[in-house]
């Protein structure tokens, strides 16, 4: 530091050297000479990194939110956890950092994703890629074998965003799970009326639910004659031709499965018969009929788990949202049965057409073997359970909005306590803080004498529905003038009375029992 200055001093010296010269009309060789000199101080002297210019920004993937994007994700947020806790669900809530070796080998090809920290104090971290692997730690370090629970989040990831779609490299989950021994199919089938649940509420279009099982495709890999060492990479290249966003065809996922990973064109041929079939239950009958496929034992208990889904789906009345499709394949190593996935579908273009999908909205699975990796003794706790991507859902809602220029409203004041004369901001604390006290929400402008024109528009900008007035002859007569913003409508309501009507008027309870 020392040396710099000692050098900013000579610079500054020089250079007033050589303006001195300039001023005099010295000659042009001496001026030259000592501007070399200033040059070459200039050069030891280097850049200020100090004085560098910072960019203001976000980094990669990652955005801020305004207060009508939170009000928009609150209100997401809220159908959401009443739908999970009208289920049954507990909350609970871990590190956004884990251990790395609890995370890795669980995500298949996109353990890469998983954003690892510096070391330190001689843990190795990493950033959690998603709630469901902490959910089985938390499950086997507090030897839980039973628990039903909601965890909403953010969980990282180290990923090519595509932040116009609703991908981020932060971004929130929305996770339901149900852990423990139960007879087949049932919680299974409740995960799946709560995903149709959230769906419908929220009112983004309408929806499609694909559903699979791991099993089944282990089981159609191994018949269709595909290595065990595959079918991992195999069942990543099956997941892309499910991704309606990327359109990718059939051709294009058979070139990468033999091309790129070295499985035999007639083997890939085979997968392909099995993998572009779709439907509802009468699919599901048909493979237990199908000669090879019914002859693979886990195929066949894949199978006979799904059809006995499907009743319960038919019972729950979710039926016609459901579709068994062999190309669903869910790239994450840890699921072990049923999986499904939600897709948002767009109008046809032309009547009869099939309904395309516009991307995955909400997504899961069984995973029976996830809590017996983390276990000292190998102890299996079977869960199941699904994912609300709602970061794609903000994106959907914000851009509808947006197109109906609806207004939102960024607070959830009542009333704003206003004056109609100057000389009274006393009585407006006072005001204030007996509604504040009462449980009402209430605003006041930090004026002294603010004009009573601009505390009514203040009101409309912000969307407050009601104004409590006070005035001179209020005061004497013992009365607020409670006014509407919309209708302009004013009535005078006793002070003692103004609370109850508030609350009234606001649809808010007339007491907290």
């Amino acid at each position: 530091m020392a040396e710099r200055a000692a050098l900013e001093e000579l610079v500054k010296l020089q250079g007033e050297r050589v303006r001195g010269l300039k001023q005099q009309k010295a000659s042009a060789e001496l001026i030259e000479e000592e501007v070399a000199k200033l040059l070459k101080l200039k050069a030891q002297l280097g850049p200020d990194e100090s004085k560098q210019k910072f960019v203001l920004k976000t980094p990669k993937g990652t955005r801020d939110y305004s207060p009508r994007q939170m009000a928009v994700r609150e209100k997401v947020f809220d159908v959401i956890i009443r739908c999970f806790k009208r289920h049954g669900a507990e909350v609970i809530d871990t590190p956004v950092f884990e251990l790395k070796e609890t995370l890795m080998g669980k995500y298949g090809e996109d353990s890469k994703l998983i954003y690892d920290l510096k070391d330190q104090g001689g843990e190795l971290l990493s950033l959690r890629y998603d709630l469901t692997v902490p959910f089985a730690r938390y499950l086997a370090m507090n030897k839980l074998t039973n628990i039903k629970r909601y965890h909403i989040a953010k969980v990282y990831r180290r990923d090519n965003p595509a932040m116009t779609r609703g991908r981020y490299r932060e971004f929130y989950q929305c996770d339901f799970d149900i852990a423990g021994n139960f007879d087949p199919m049932i919680p299974d089938a409740e995960c799946l009326k709560i995903m149709c649940e959230i769906l419908s509420s929220l009112q983004i279009g309408d929806f499609l639910v694909k559903v699979n099982d791991r099993r089944i495709l282990d089981g159609m890999f191994a018949i269709c004659g595909v290595s065990d060492s595959k079918f991992r990479t195999i069942c990543s290249s099956v997941d892309k031709l499910d991704k309606v966003t990327t359109q990718v065809s059939w051709e294009e996922v058979k070139n990468e499965m033999v091309g790129e990973k070295g499985l035999a064109p007639e083997v890939a041929d085979r997968i392909g018969d099995y993998v572009q079939q779709h439907g509802g239950v009468s699919l599901v009958e048909q493979l237990l009929q199908d000669p090879k496929l019914s002859q693979n034992k886990q195929a066949l208990e894949g199978l006979g788990d799904l059809k006995l889904l499907f009743e319960y789906l038919t019972l729950f009345g979710i039926d016609d949202k459901i579709s068994f499709d062999l190309s669903l394949a869910r790239g994450l190593d840890y699921y072990t049965g049923v999986i499904y996935e939600a897709v948002l579908l767009q109008t046809p273009a032309q009547a009869g057409e099939e309904p395309l999908g516009v991307g995955s909205v909400a997504a899961g699975g069984r995973y029976d073997g996830l809590v017996g990796m983390f276990d000292p003794k190998g102890r299996k706790v079977p869960c199941v359970g699904l994912s609300i991507g709602v970061e794609r859902i903000f994106s959907i809602v914000e851009q509808r909005l947006e197109a109906l220029e609806e207004k939102i409203r960024t607070t959830e004041t009542q009333v704003l306590v206003a004056s109609a004369q100057k000389k009274l901001l006393e009585e407006r604390l006072k005001l204030v803080s007996e509604l504040w006290d009462a449980g009402i929400k209430a605003e006041l402008l930090y004026k002294k004498n603010p004009k009573l024109l601009n505390q009514l528009q203040y009101c409309e900008e912000a969307g407050i529905p009601l104004v409590a007035i006070i005035g001179e002859q209020e005061l004497k007569d013992g009365v607020i003038k409670l006014r509407s913003v919309t209708s302009r409508e004013e009535v005078d309501v006793r002070r003692e009375d103004l609370v109850e009507e508030i609350k009234r008027r606001t649809g808010q309870p007339l007491c907290i029992c």
